[in-house]
């Protein structure tokens, strides 16, 4: 636990409604009747629920450029002990969750059917590769190597495989490395979106969300720096947009269009939010998602856990998450309205946790 210091209200605010979104697309009281928007694309494409993820691992790259400068004073082997413990503790957190609740049927579940790789362990992965870069070279030498890493992933996508969900790079290299059993199977196949191989572009949208908040820190809250911001994300969406004709906009592969497209779009997002609540003062809306902001990673877990327990109990041959939101929500408000008003009331049962924990100063970091 530890006290707040360095923190900008705009980029708390934007981390809790990021983790306010995610909660509520991963938490669909019924998947046949969600609203569109709170669905993944079914590969190609791009919805609201595409942006989530790649989000997540921009407020990372922005929170680095607060704690990075701490670093710098550091010698190497104090700041890779730092950084390598952390990675550890967010992937194991993520490993972790995948095998909750640990026991089925009295048995301890087998390490050989759990999944590897997965949301915390590529946040963990990203964060280590992101923070080594940025440790040992300067910001122009960062770009240039995120240039390197988008084209050079571009290339092994089509160098060694194809872009479908069963013939594509990533699938073959997790197969190779971990094993079908190891992987996500909630694509009808063994296959991870999260796996080793598309880790290499989501490393860019640490390194720009980085680059973002040093560019804030250094230029203050006015109107040229929001102006720059939206220069640069409309630059990165029109680059995004025009690598789709050739590299479709896949979340699921992570293609360098798609880390383009999102990373433009959080520009865009976090200019408008310093307008709006460092700028213009119009912060009365704000706390509710600063709650979230505060405690991110702890809120997101939280979540993940409520989730999987809610599936793990039995109520008369079916989930108590299955039976909540049937018998509570979707039967008394319709399929699409209950499904959203069941992901709803996940998302204000963590907020109240992390509401009870910003009133008593309690704040949990890795």
């Amino acid at each position: 636990m530890s006290k707040l210091k360095n923190r900008y209200l705009s980029l708390d605010v934007f981390r809790g409604l990021d983790v306010a979104l995610m909660i509520i697309v991963n938490s669909p009281g019924n998947g046949s009747t969600t609203f569109a928007p709170l669905l993944h694309a079914d590969w190609n494409g791009f919805t609201l629920t595409d942006l989530v993820f790649p989000t997540f691992l921009f407020v990372v790259g922005n929170s680095m450029s607060f704690s990075m400068k701490k670093y710098e004073s550091m010698g190497n082997p104090a700041f890779f002990k730092k950084v390598l413990k952390r990675t550890a503790i967010i992937f194991l957190l993520g490993f972790l969750m995948y095998w909750y609740p640990f026991f089925d049927d009295g048995q301890l579940k087998p390490f050989s059917e759990t999944r590897v790789f997965g949301v915390l362990q590529r946040i963990a992965l990203c964060y280590m590769f992101a923070s080594i870069i940025l440790h040992f070279v300067k910001a122009k030498t960062a770009i240039w190597l995120s240039a390197v890493f988008l084209v050079g992933y571009h290339l092994i996508l089509i160098g060694f495989g194809d872009l479908t969900l069963s013939g594509n790079a990533v699938l073959k290299l997790d197969e190779w490395l971990i094993g079908a059993d190891h992987m996500y199977h909630g694509e009808g196949i063994a296959f991870d979106p999260e796996g080793l191989l598309s880790t290499l572009p989501a490393i860019v949208n640490v390194i720009i969300g980085y680059l973002a908040g040093r560019f804030i820190q250094n230029n203050g809250q006015n109107f040229e720096t929001v102006a720059k911001l939206m220069m640069f994300g409309f630059a990165l969406v029109f680059a995004g947009l025009a690598w789709d004709l050739i590299l479709p906009i896949n979340k699921k592969l992570w293609t360098s269009s798609f880390v383009l497209l999102t990373c433009g779009i959080d520009l865009f997002a976090i200019a408008t939010l310093i307008y709006i609540l460092d700028m213009k003062k119009a912060k009365s809306w704000s706390y509710f998602f600063e709650v979230f902001g505060k405690n991110t990673l702890f809120i997101y877990l939280l979540s993940e856990l409520f989730i999987i327990t809610l599936f793990a109990i039995d109520l008369n041959g079916e989930s108590l998450y299955r039976w909540i939101a049937d018998n509570i929500f979707i039967s008394w408000s319709g399929g699409h309205t209950g499904s959203l008003l069941f992901a709803l009331w996940i998302m204000l049962t963590c907020w109240l946790v992390g509401y009870f924990m910003d009133k008593r100063g309690i704040y949990v970091k890795v």
